[in-house]
C-alpha cells in the first residue's frame, strides 16, 4: 500500500471497502478494494478469486474495468482497478427524468459489447446491474464486480447452481428507459408477480423447458395475458420496444445474443442501437 496515497472513501461492498488512492510515482488514479480475511485458515474469499480469475482470463477491453494489480495488506488483499468516476445506477437516480433515447443507445451499445466480449471468453458475469455498469468521466460504461462470475461450456455441459439471480441486459434496459425498475419486487415473490403481470404466465406451449426448472411444482400463480410492452412504456419508440420485447423473453435460447445484434434486419432494431 505504501506505492498509494488514499484519497477518500468510495463504498463499500459486500466483501470490501473501496477506497479512491493515487500512485505516488505515476499519479495515476485507482480504485483499491481492501478485502480483509476473517481467519488465515480461511484464505481468499471465494467471490474475490471468481472475480481476480474472471479478469485475468480476459484481455484488456474498452468495455470491461482494468484490474491492474493485486497484492497482500495486513490481514488482507487489495484489487486496484482503474478507477471511474460513477456507475449507471447514479446516473438513472440523479436523472431529472427517463434518460434520452440518445443515452440508452449508448450505454446499451457499450453494454452489449462488453457482455459479448465476455461471452466470446466464456464467462458468464451473473451479477448484471446498474451499480455494476461503471461510468468514466467520459461517459464510457465498462462492466465491473466479476465476484459472481463463472467459466462456462459453450455446449451446456456444465451445470450451475439456479440460487443465483441477476438482472437481465433486457431488464436493464427497461429501467433504463423508464427510470426506474420494470420488475422491483423486494422478494423472490414478488418480484416473479411483477414478472408475470407484464410477460404473463408462461407455460409449456411458449417455453418447453419450464417443468425441468428446479422448484417448478412447489408454487403456482394464476394465469396472466402479457401486458403490451406499449402500455408500460407509452413514450417509448416502436424500434426500442421490439428489441426490448426480444431481450425478454422467457426461453433463454430464443433471446437475442450481444454478439448478434448487429447483424439484426435494419427494420427491427439497428435503427434503434445506431447512435
Amino acid at each position: 500500500m505504501d506505492q498509494y496515497c488514499i484519497l477518500g472513501r468510495i463504498g463499500e461492498g459486500a466483501h470490501g471497502i473501496v477506497f479512491k488512492a493515487k500512485h505516488v510515482e505515476t499519479g495515476e488514479i485507482v480504485a483499491l478494494k481492501k478485502v480483509a480475511l476473517r481467519r488465515l485458515e480461511d484464505g481468499f474469499p471465494n467471490q474475490a478469486l471468481r472475480e481476480i480469475k474472471a479478469l485475468q482470463e480476459m484481455e484488456d477491453n474498452q468495455y470491461v474495468v482494468q484490474l491492474k494489480a493485486v497484492f497482500p495488506h495486513g490481514g488482507g488483499f487489495v484489487l486496484a482497478f482503474e478507477f471511474m468516476l460513477s456507475d449507471l445506477a447514479e446516473v438513472v437516480r440523479h436523472a431529472q427524468r427517463p434518460l434520452a433515447q440518445a443515452q440508452v443507445k449508448s450505454y446499451l451499445q457499450m453494454l452489449l459489447k462488453g457482455v459479448a466480449f465476455c461471452h466470446a471468453n466464456n464467462i458468464v458475469h451473473r451479477d448484471l446491474k446498474p451499480a455494476n455498469l461503471l461510468i468514466s468521466a467520459s461517459g464510457q460504461l465498462k462492466i465491473a464486480d466479476f465476484g459472481l462470475a463463472r467459466v462456462f461450456s459453450p455446449d451446456g455441459s456444465r451445470l450451475y447452481t439456479h440460487q443465483v439471480a441477476t438482472r437481465s441486459v433486457g431488464c436493464i434496459m427497461g429501467e433504463l428507459l423508464n427510470g426506474s425498475p420494470l420488475f422491483p419486487g423486494k422478494n423472490d415473490i414478488e418480484q416473479l408477480c411483477y414478472v408475470l403481470r407484464i410477460l404473463g404466465t408462461p407455460n409449456p406451449q411458449v417455453w418447453p423447458e419450464l417443468t425441468e426448472l428446479p422448484d417448478y411444482n412447489k408454487i403456482s400463480f394464476k394465469e396472466q395475458v402479457p401486458m403490451p410492452l406499449e402500455e408500460v412504456l407509452p413514450d417509448v419508440s416502436p424500434q426500442a420496444l421490439d428489441l426490448l420485447g426480444q431481450f425478454l423473453l422467457y426461453p433463454p435460447h430464443q433471446r437475442i445474443a450481444a454478439s448478434k445484434l448487429p447483424c439484426l434486419p435494419i427494420h427491427l432494431s439497428c435503427r434503434f442501437l445506431s447512435v
